[in-house]
């Protein structure tokens, strides 16, 4: 009979995981960043009520907040393809539908999903902050993009800051689920490895204290910046 658990066979398999980690790392990054802008973007025609597109944004994020992120990654996965073969067929084009990296899919679909998140968060620290303050920024002439460039959006940021990291170590953590669409990251690689050995407990250990270590560098760098944004706030301590 074997060994009930080989811890040998641990830590062999904690390079190959962590050389998959800069793939995690990178999807988070560009996912996070194009979420950011994308819950911007929403945020703000929620928050002035543009018509038409305020619709259509209560019907985006309703069905990114409804719908797992697993099912969102399987939808782009096999929609997009689906649709770029329409095009060619109705246009003319020659799109190459083979040539796309299934990471493509990944940063798409977590991005829509996160910006889904990230969109409420920002809207609720701009609604949390008095509307008089808008009023009084008109009141000195300042334009509305002024306004919000000097008052409204730095107090909304720092307001939104606790939830947005929250949603970054959350982006983080969907990262686990890219290896459905055939994306190589570190839980497809702790699989791989896994599968050579039948010892599967091992290796998802190794990859969950992975993902507990970088979350939790990302809480210490967040809980910084936090503190940094604050400094001037009474009550703070630097």
């Amino acid at each position: 009979m074997g060994k009930i658990f080989d811890l040998s066979f641990m830590i062999s398999t904690i390079p190959p995981i962590v050389g998959k980690l800069p793939v995690t790392l990178w999807i988070v990054f560009l996912s996070g960043a194009i979420a950011l802008v994308l819950g911007f973007l929403v945020a703000m025609v929620r928050y002035f009520h543009v018509r038409i597109l305020t619709q259509i944004c209560k019907v985006y994020v309703s069905f990114m907040r409804g719908t797992p992120a697993m099912v969102q990654l399987l939808v782009a996965y096999y929609g997009i393809p689906i649709f770029l073969r329409a095009i060619n067929a109705s246009l003319g084009t020659g799109f190459s539908v083979n040539g796309i990296p299934a990471v493509v899919f990944a940063v798409f679909a977590l991005s829509l999903n996160s910006g889904a998140f990230m969109s409420e968060t920002i809207r609720g620290a701009m609604l949390a902050i008095n509307a008089g303050q808008l009023e009084a920024c008109y009141s000195v002439n300042l334009s509305t993009w002024q306004a919000l460039r000097r008052i409204i959006l730095p107090q909304a940021f720092t307001n939104a800051l606790p939830a947005l990291g929250n949603s970054f170590i959350s982006l983080l953590k969907e990262t686990s689920l890219v290896f459905y669409i055939s994306v190589i990251d570190m839980m497809a690689q702790a699989k791989i490895t896994g599968s050579r050995s039948y010892r599967f407990f091992e290796v998802y250990i190794v990859v969950a204290l992975i993902y507990w270590a970088v979350c939790f560098l990302m809480e210490r760098v967040l809980a910084l910046l936090e503190r940094h944004v604050r400094r001037y706030e009474r009550g703070i301590v630097k």
